[in-house]
């Protein structure tokens, strides 16, 4: 993988991470009637905080030169897209059969996870480094949960019926009585956030558990 890959994709990446945001402001318009939202609107705010906190961390985790750690990097950049279309997978058919669908989600999430792991595995191989080998795992589920966060986001228009009014908080007033555009919005926020603050942690942990077997194989 060419030491180059990083700096390449984190721009774009960078951008992915912004247009979730764009997308969230229309969706939570207008801003501030958020707080109307579940737990005082922190199912709206929780995603929004986390997006930045991307921003930032796709800036920093590629900030460091070392060719060694741009290639495992590139590896995570690569796998994570490999990640995110298993994780968009996931995300299409979630609105199938309830019993079918999640036996297969289960399945696509443990797919991604490993995935994950393998990004580790790489990275710890290239550099010589579990911690890294870590923070390659990271890397992998943070680039797979912003495309499935992005396809979450994008499948609330189709999850949900056209709105009876133009006013959109109009029908959040209905949450109470189960309004089906309410519950779609916040079923989908919070899923995103899940992706976008659990997929990470779940990367790191696997990335570390592969990189210590792939040293220990090694040697």
């Amino acid at each position: 993988m060419a030491s180059g890959s990083p700096p390449t994709l984190r721009i774009p990446l960078a951008l992915l991470a912004i247009a979730n945001l764009v997308i969230l402001a229309i969706r939570l318009r207008p801003w501030h009637d958020a707080l109307n939202l579940p737990v005082n609107g922190t199912s709206g705010i929780d995603p929004v905080v986390i997006l930045l906190g991307y921003v930032g961390l796709i800036f920093w985790i590629n900030s460091i030169k070392e060719t060694k750690y741009q290639a495992a990097m590139g590896e995570g950049t690569m796998l994570g897209l490999l990640a995110g279309a298993i994780l968009v997978g996931e995300v299409l058919i979630a609105s199938g059969s309830p019993g079918q669908a999640s036996a297969i989600q289960i399945g696509l999430f443990v797919a991604a996870s490993i995935v994950a792991g393998i990004s580790g595995l790489r990275g710890a191989r290239i550099t010589g480094n579990a911690g890294i080998g870590m923070v390659s795992g990271i890397w992998c589920a943070m680039v797979g949960c912003l495309i499935a966060c992005t396809a979450v986001l994008l499948k609330i228009d189709v999850a949900t019926p056209q709105p009876l009014t133009s006013d959109p908080w109009k029908q959040y007033e209905g949450l109470a009585i189960g309004n089906h555009a309410t519950q779609v919005l916040v079923h989908s926020l919070i899923t995103a956030t899940g992706f976008i603050l659990v997929g990470p942690l779940i990367g790191g942990v696997l990335g570390l558990l592969f990189a210590l077997f792939g040293q220990n194989d090694k040697s």
